[in-house]
């Protein structure tokens, strides 16, 4: 698509700015839709606003894998969920009231991470068993489409139906319907759709342009596709945890995390449906893994804070966003000097 290396580099620039700035007003518009059609921002981050989020990595991967680029497609989505978890370390930093993970305390918020590590799991068995597939699709791509079907059915269900309740403290910020924004209903509508339109294009020219930049500067795809396009097509998602938080709707800022990631596990079926040399599980170089098993890792850490709902850390900071960030930064480590 892009004939240097130097329309390449701006074309990524362009496209990353992009998805920061529609990131940022998505969050706005999210808000207002999560009040005004009654799902509340927990079901609607996991719903929608997960899907939106994930468009640029969605296209990016898809983009990636139909090229025959596996280490590229696996890497950006894969590093795309570990950055993901990273940004709600960032946010429990930006929050300054209290631990994230204590304010934003559901049952919802529990079952989205429980599932997700079980998500995770299945790739990576992917990974590992012999090379089989059938019409060249391994056969454990259909079982994470059905997991994460049954998985929303079983959030939907504790959303609608808990078992059990998160203790109220001062600190808890409960989902609370807010201000409208000007205009109705349709024309909320219409920016929700508009700007997801927008940040999977985006998502399409960011990939494009990694490619160019992989070829042409001899960085390997691994490290572009699990450091600069991770983060890059991650940033959405970033902006509108952020931008939630500012708005005081921190149920919405946790859930789109966690709903993003577990949406992005479709984002896996899809890049092993398009990949056109086989099963996409078994291209891969074995560094790969190392995304997934820090994203079960860190995801794990963030239960625990869940369920211990510390209030305040050493600097207002949770134990688990500590850990988080710094095992993401081992990782990185590990990932950039593997290639």
């Amino acid at each position: 698509m892009f004939s240097s290396l130097t329309t390449a580099i701006i074309a990524f620039a362009i496209a990353s700015i992009v998805i920061v700035t529609a990131g940022s007003r998505l969050a706005r518009v999210a808000d207002e839709l999560a009040d005004r059609t009654g799902l509340g921002e927990a079901l609607f981050g996991i719903f929608l606003l997960a899907g939106v989020t994930s468009l640029p990595d969605f296209a990016a991967t898809l983009s990636a894998a139909m090229d025959s680029r596996p280490d590229l497609a696996m890497s950006n989505v894969m590093g795309s969920m570990a950055a993901n978890l990273v940004f709600l370390g960032i946010a429990d930093i930006v929050y300054r009231k209290a631990n994230l993970e204590h304010a934003a305390a559901s049952s919802t918020n529990l079952m989205l991470a429980a599932l997700l590590i079980v998500l995770l799991a299945l790739p990576l068995l992917a990974i590992a068993s012999p090379p089989v597939s059938m019409w060249g699709i391994h056969p454990i791509t259909p079982v994470i489409t059905a997991a994460y079907l049954f998985g929303l059915h079983l959030v939907r269900t504790t959303d609608s139906k808990p078992m059990w309740f998160p203790r109220r403290t001062r600190q808890t910020v409960p989902d609370k319907p807010g201000h409208y924004l000007h205009g109705g209903l349709l024309k909320a509508w219409i920016s929700f759709a508009a700007l997801a339109a927008v940040t999977g294009f985006a998502g399409w020219v960011l990939m494009e342009g990694a490619k160019v930049i992989s070829d042409q500067t001899g960085l390997s795809d691994t490290l572009i596709g699990g450091l600069f396009t991770a983060l890059a097509t991650s940033s959405p998602e970033l902006v509108t945890t952020i931008a939630a938080i500012r708005r005081n709707a921190l149920t919405l800022a946790v859930s789109n995390i966690f709903g993003t990631n577990c949406f992005n596990m479709l984002v896996i079926a899809a890049a092993d449906i398009g990949y056109p040399g086989g099963s996409i599980y078994h291209d891969i170089t074995p560094i790969q893994m190392t995304w997934g098993l820090v994203s079960i890792l860190m995801t794990a850490t963030l239960l625990m804070g869940m369920v211990r709902r510390q209030r305040y850390g050493i600097g207002k900071i949770g134990f688990e966003s500590a850990l988080i960030l710094t095992v993401y930064a081992v990782a990185l480590s590990i990932v950039m000097a593997s290639g």
